[in-house]
């Protein structure tokens, strides 16, 4: 089976979720990164290429490590250490505002996934213990711009906004949230109040914003194809890591 991973054009599509090309690329980023070092200990086994395949597999088929080990013809152990070492170098890099930040349109939401840690998770209202972390997408290109820590699933979409720290990368940039984000400064719906309906032209401002937020849906359920992201067994950082580099090879997908 490795020589088939090795050869096969279509293993690397079907376990990543990105053509050759675009796995190339993704290839060069881990390089650039310092991927090809072994740290410290015996050499790697298997050569770059397939130690990316590999963390890559593991994100998209959240399969486990007994698993994962005999299509690449390697220890369960290996494979732990591939996906320790290389999961940090594949995240996203760091968010830039551009030049005509005031004229483009990002928007946030919250991503609720499963976690096995409970240290890190707590039992919210999908009844499993969960992790809430918040995405900026740009409502233009649909790439996601940055992804912050994950935090327990009872925080408040609100609350985790203002600690994720993403506010301050944000600044001169409009950004949409749900209703979720009230008094958070970013672009809300309006509210129905006591005793008030909403006016004619509040509600076509509440359908226009519908409208464009729903991108942000379409994103989140694409990054969730990677099936870690619905039943995550990593400990520690391993879901931040995924999540990161989870946020990358969604954007060399629509890049291409």
């Amino acid at each position: 089976m490795a020589g088939v991973l090795r050869a096969e054009r279509l293993w690397v599509e079907a376990f990543t979720g990105l053509w050759v090309e675009q796995f190339g690329r993704l290839l060069k980023v881990v390089q650039e990164r310092g991927g090809d070092g072994c740290g410290w200990g015996r050499p790697w086994r298997l050569p770059l290429a397939e130690r990316v395949l590999l963390v890559a597999a593991c994100y998209r088929t959240n399969l486990i490590m007994r698993q994962l080990a005999p299509l690449f013809g390697v220890w369960p152990a290996t494979v732990c250490r591939v996906i320790q070492r290389l999961g940090p170098l594949l995240a996203l890099e760091p968010v830039r505002v551009p030049r005509d930040a005031v004229e483009r349109l990002w928007i946030v939401d919250g991503i609720l996934i499963p976690v096995r840690d409970r240290t890190v998770g707590m039992s919210s209202r999908n009844c499993r213990f969960s992790v809430n972390v918040q995405v900026i997408v740009d409502a233009d290109t649909r790439l996601v711009v940055a992804a912050a820590r994950p935090v327990p699933g009872t925080t408040a979409d609100a609350k985790a906004w203002r600690d994720s720290g993403l506010a301050v990368q944000c600044q001169n940039v409009t950004v949409l949230g749900d209703g979720a984000y009230l008094n958070t400064g970013l672009i809300v719906p309006h509210r129905k109040r006591p005793g008030r309906s909403l006016l004619k032209g509040e509600e076509e401002d509440n359908a226009a914003h519908r409208k464009v937020r729903a991108r942000v849906e379409h994103v989140i359920g694409r990054m969730k194809n990677y099936k870690i992201l619905r039943d995550c067994r990593q400990h520690g950082d391993g879901l931040h890591h995924a999540v990161q580099a989870i946020a990358r090879m969604h954007n060399l997908a629509l890049a291409a």
